[in-house]
């Protein structure tokens, strides 16, 4: 089933009550390795697009300066009630990732987890996160994709069917989603579920 802001919509404001409790610590390792790889820093203004609950925001730096998105207002509520976080100085606007509300080179480091596997087209959202990004900034990736230029499995077509349907693909591929894209892969680890997590690190 085709992924659809309007779906996304309906999907992550019934996810948003249970979302941190359900699955919350199964992705924190992949998280807080996300941010280790990107190594933000108090001087650098960041952008995390999807930022959904809010669970990458206790992971930024001591004096952090960062914008948070999302679609789902529901979402962003609970984020919300994050804030404020002693030493940083988080905003959060509701807003679609695949047209920022931002001028081009408005921020330097961009944190992407779990999203280029919700939005309807990733390659937009990439896109757009790349657009916003200054000339030599960092954006880094925490997500689950195909191993490159591999189709899926009968299995794993069967199991999106599923997986589209409580709001994430699983069949996406990273390589596709970096064709023609401004950028530079500097670094691409295994993450989660023996790798079909990765966390990747771009270049602007």
């Amino acid at each position: 089933m085709r992924m659809t802001n309007r779906r996304n919509r309906i999907i992550y404001a019934l996810w948003a009550p249970f979302y941190d409790a359900m699955l919350a610590r199964i992705f924190r390792r992949g998280r807080v390795r996300a941010m280790e790889v990107l190594a933000p820093t108090s001087s650098e203004r960041i952008l995390l697009v999807g930022v959904g609950t809010g669970a990458d925001l206790p992971l930024l730096p001591p004096g952090a300066r960062a914008v948070g998105i999302d679609l789902s207002a529901a979402m962003l509520k609970r984020a919300g009630a994050r804030l404020p976080l002693a030493g940083r100085a988080i905003q959060l606007q509701r807003g679609d990732a695949e047209a920022l509300p931002f001028g081009s080179a408005s921020f330097d480091v961009v944190v992407l987890n779990l999203i280029l596997s919700v939005v309807p087209d990733p390659s937009a959202c990439l896109r757009e996160a790349l657009r916003v990004l200054r000339p030599g900034g960092r954006a880094v990736v925490f997500d689950k994709f195909l191993p490159d230029r591999e189709k899926p499995a009968l299995g794993r077509r069967l199991g999106n069917l599923f997986t589209t349907l409580i709001g994430t693909d699983i069949n996406r591929g990273l390589a596709e989603i970096l064709d023609g894209q401004p950028c530079s892969v500097i670094r691409d680890e295994a993450s989660l579920l023996g790798g079909m997590y990765r966390v990747v690190l771009l270049r602007r």
